[in-house]
């Protein structure tokens, strides 16, 4: 079975039609709701750092 470039090419056009693409407003929000849960998650794991921080210095006697 040989390969074709031609071939291949117009089936990635055929699915690509079928792709049901997001609109403007859809991509915009999904974009905050992703910077939001990473700013979510950067400060729920730098709380968690220190807390973890402090209870391992605590329990060593590190000061």
């Amino acid at each position: 079975m040989a390969f074709s470039p031609f071939k291949f090419l117009q089936e990635v056009r055929s699915e690509t039609a079928k792709v049901t693409w997001p609109t403007r407003r859809e991509t915009t929000i999904t974009t905050i709701m992703v910077f939001v849960m990473v700013a979510l998650a950067s400060v729920f794991f730098f709380a968690s750092d220190q807390i973890i921080r402090l209870v391992v210095t605590f329990l060593l006697g590190i000061h």
